[in-house]
């Protein structure tokens, strides 16, 4: 279940796809698999191949690319993976979802 971003944070996300950008969407997020995960970052782009590149800096396979048939294919960065690619990509100080653990 996600919550917490605005219907033209998620326009934008697609639109940035769409365009063939590396496009980032942090919302907040519960799935009891991951009980200790209050967010995820979904990082999608409509040119696969520049997508599977892009993960492969991370050391992200292509094997886990949520694959959607109507499109917005997209990794989901959860975790410590999160953390860490947000912070090389240089958005996690600028995110409001991590206001906590830049304070601490």
């Amino acid at each position: 279940m996600a919550f917490g971003i605005t219907r033209k944070e998620l326009i934008e996300w697609k639109r940035k796809i769409d365009a063939g950008e590396i496009a980032f969407l942090t919302h907040y997020w519960y799935d009891e698999r991951f009980p200790n995960a209050k967010t995820v970052t979904k990082v999608g782009c409509n040119d696969l191949n520049k997508l599977v590149q892009w993960g492969k800096k991370y050391g992200l396979k292509k094997e886990w690319i949520d694959y959607r048939a109507e499109g917005y294919s997209h990794f989901d960065l959860i975790g410590e993976w999160e953390i860490r690619i947000l912070k090389a990509e240089g958005r996690f100080d600028s995110s409001r979802f991590f206001q906590k653990a830049k304070d601490s």
